[in-house]
């Protein structure tokens, strides 16, 4: 069974920085594309940033591209989400899951329980 655990966030003041993980247990990601999403208090979950299985491409969303990096470590089956200069619009629950593509960005239907990130004014 699929498990993906998703742990790092936390209550930061705007301006800081949070680390996101994304660990993956019952298959690998190989070869899939990974992707982080969001879902904010009434809103939809929407995509922020996708990562291919080689790590050598990227793709983030307008609202996060310049302030956050997505990495992985296959060895150990863990995508990661750097988050710098944090806006209160960042608050919200973070998602990781596998992508179908990276041309549709569509998650596949595993989720974790998410992480809270609250950014403070």
């Amino acid at each position: 069974q699929v498990q993906l655990v998703e742990s790092g966030g936390g209550l930061v003041q705007a301006g800081g920085s949070l680390r996101l993980s994304c660990a993956a247990s019952g298959r690998t990601f190989r070869p899939y594309a990974s992707g982080w999403f969001r879902q904010a208090p009434g809103k939809e979950r929407e995509f922020v940033a996708a990562i291919n299985w080689s790590g050598d491409n990227t793709y983030y969303a307008d609202s996060v591209k310049g302030r956050s990096t997505i990495s992985r470590d296959n060895a150990k089956n863990t995508v990661y989400l750097q988050m710098n200069s944090l806006k209160p619009e960042d608050t919200a629950v973070y998602y990781c899951n596998f992508l179908a593509d990276m041309v549709t960005m569509r998650p596949l239907d595993y989720w974790g329980q998410g992480t809270q990130v609250t950014v403070s004014s």
